[in-house]
């Protein structure tokens, strides 16, 4: 047992310290948006929306992403990523007090478009930092470790939540929210002033090249979309599939998808740790992950045996837990080529637009089509995304083998 736990600690050897104070930021950070998965519950209970006006809402949440990691990613070539990621860290934080004294429709779109707008310029000053801070040979794993964050702090997020809207009411949950936005900033200006911290990997183009004339970067950024909204069926349509097929409670829902954030806490970063040391290049890793996550659909449609539905979840994590780091880490080395901020940017925009069409396209569909052709169609998304990867892997062998 001692030997286990001491291999496990051992994948964590090695990173910067700079890295774990970026992952303790992350993780006040997303612990702190605990207002997202009440937002739909909120804005029907409390200020009355319809289910339409919802949606609109959840589109201007979107738009509001996409908008912010463009713009994020311009800023952060233009005055640097340090100085985007506070400024975006404190005005969340205080747009997300603002929100709650929003009560029509209209100033709601609108305000949640902002607070996302100003929320996700972050994401890609952050994974510039991250490359900045990281040795070449541990960005896989220092993805892994910010993910870890990230999903420790979904994770607590809704339960910390829950508390506060029983104790506090939803105004509470808004409060709270800007309050730790607010507490990241304070905790980032002291542990990772610029001046202070080591840069490990110092990137120095000259002539950099757009991240829009990059062909291999687009055909993975197709595939990154197409892989991003097959995913994000976890997550909406398939609580509903549990609950409407299965018969599930909300509980056994709750436990199923706990088991996401568990298998990652405990498997990732050995398993991450291991793949590196394979020679797999990380466009096949990438095709594999996908392999998987389609796989996690397909058994779905074989038995009705419930057991299956924990097969399927185990499927689609393992096949997240190879993608998302492995995917990260080619957008990070490939941004090297150019300016960082427009390469991050772009990546992160490709799950803003699955996030926009991902969702509802799987409701549209489980609600006309049914769950079981939903999800033949999820599977044939992720051959469309394993047969992109093969193009890039096709494209980078035959014009950028030399």
């Amino acid at each position: 047992m001692r030997k286990l736990y001491n291999s496990y600690i051992n994948t964590f050897r090695g990173l910067s310290p700079e890295i774990w104070w970026l992952a303790l930021i992350t993780l006040i950070n997303r612990a702190g948006t605990m207002v997202i998965p009440f937002l739909s519950l909120y804005l029907t209970t409390d200020l009355k929306l319809s289910f339409a006006q919802v949606g609109w809402v959840m589109s201007a949440f979107g738009l509001g992403s996409v908008c912010g990691s463009w713009l994020g990613g311009k800023l952060t070539d233009k005055i640097g990523y340090y100085k985007v990621m506070v400024r975006s860290l404190l005005s969340t934080g205080i747009l997300f007090v603002a929100l709650q004294f929003l009560h029509t429709f209209a100033s709601i779109c609108i305000g949640i478009f902002l607070v996302m707008l100003v929320a996700d310029m972050f994401r890609p000053a952050m994974f510039v930092a991250l490359s900045a801070y990281s040795k070449t040979e541990n960005k896989t794993r220092s993805v892994t470790l910010i993910r870890l964050a990230i999903n420790l702090g979904f994770s607590a997020g809704p339960a910390l939540g829950g508390i506060i809207i029983t104790t506090l009411s939803y105004a509470g949950l808004f409060w709270v929210d800007g309050i730790t936005c607010i507490l990241a900033t304070i905790l980032m200006v002291n542990v990772l002033n610029p001046k202070k911290a080591k840069t490990q990997d110092s990137i120095i183009n000259n002539n950099p090249q757009s991240a829009y004339k990059d062909k291999a970067f687009w055909i993975f950024l197709a595939a990154m979309t197409m892989f991003g909204i097959v995913f994000l069926q976890y997550f909406s349509t398939m609580p509903l599939y549990y609950k409407k097929i299965h018969n599930l409670t909300e509980l056994e829902i709750g436990i199923i998808l706990g088991l996401n954030g568990a298998f990652i806490f405990l498997l990732e970063m050995p398993l991450i740790k291991w793949l590196e040391n394979t020679r797999y290049s990380k466009p096949a890793l990438m095709v594999f992950g996908a392999i998987l996550v389609g796989i996690s659909f397909i058994i779905l449609n074989v038995t009705p045996w419930i057991g299956i539905l924990l097969f399927g979840m185990l499927f689609m994590t393992i096949g997240e837990m190879i993608t998302f780091p492995f995917s990260n880490a080619f957008a990070m080395e490939r941004a090297k080529r150019g300016n960082q901020g427009e390469y991050m940017a772009l990546y992160s925009i490709a799950f803003s637009i699955a996030h926009i069409f991902g969702h509802n396209a799987g409701m549209q569909m489980a609600d006309t089509l049914g769950f079981e052709n939903t999800w033949y169609i999820m599977t044939l998304l992720s051959v469309i995304c394993m047969g992109l990867l093969w193009l890039l892997m096709r494209y980078l062998k035959t014009h950028e083998s030399a």
